[in-house]
């Protein structure tokens, strides 16, 4: 009974984004402030969904609603991270127009190309390393719970990561094959729904961090035979 409350209500605030921007007065209400306050939109945006996804890829996890610990720092980290991708999707973008239009990348003028580049380059040089960054932050609050007053150093933090899945799933795999093409349909949209359609991607993070996980566990998972 307490998945079903917990699928109903994950389900109705996702129903509830969609309203608001499916709404013409909310929309465009929504749009202008976060259009006239680009890292508070971003900051927003990710701490919601994004959190979003974690949930349910803690649900994906263990098979139940639960609140993680740190919940909120969590929610802020992601936030953070937000403010950094709404000034990383402009760099990227005009970055990509500007190699273009200076002959240093090919197709001057063309849009798709644009988007292309810009994701391209983005997930082949950002994108590791917000794993990392969000990994280590994310290691950072869950030791603040589970390491109350021991002396927690780097290595700490290095080894407690999974580097197998990190470089051959969320680098290998899931930066050329999911994130350039998804990224690449961000680019293409009108800059003031690029940060949150990347919000909303999030939540397919959180499904794609949860199997890594799944897979991370069974790899470590001895073997028996009969």
């Amino acid at each position: 009974m307490k998945n079903i409350k917990g699928d109903f209500l994950f389900v109705c605030v996702l129903l509830i984004w969609i309203l608001v921007l499916s709404v013409p007065s909310s929309r465009t209400a929504f749009l202008a402030v976060t259009g006239a306050h680009p890292y508070f939109g971003g900051f927003l945006k990710f701490s919601i969904l994004a959190t979003m996804g974690d949930l349910l890829g803690a649900r994906i996890i263990k098979g139940k609603w639960i609140i993680l610990k740190g919940f909120i720092f969590k929610a802020l980290l992601w936030g953070f991270i937000g403010m950094a991708i709404t000034l990383l999707f402009t760099i990227f973008a005009e970055g990509s127009a500007a190699a273009q239009a200076s002959g240093k990348l090919p197709f001057a003028g063309s849009k798709i190309a644009n988007a292309f580049f810009g994701s391209t380059i983005m997930n082949l040089t950002f994108g590791p390393m917000l794993y990392v960054y969000h990994k280590f932050g994310d290691l950072f609050i869950d030791f603040k719970y589970e390491r109350k007053g021991q002396k927690v150093k780097i290595s700490d933090y290095v080894d407690s990561i999974d580097w197998h899945t990190m470089v051959g799933f969320s680098w290998l795999i899931t930066c050329p094959l999911i994130w350039i093409p998804c990224h690449t349909l961000v680019f293409l949209l009108p800059e003031e729904y690029r940060v949150l359609a990347s919000a909303a991607l999030s939540i397919l993070l959180g499904i794609i961090v949860a199997f890594s996980k799944k897979r991370s566990t069974k790899a470590d998972s001895p073997t028996t035979t009969s």
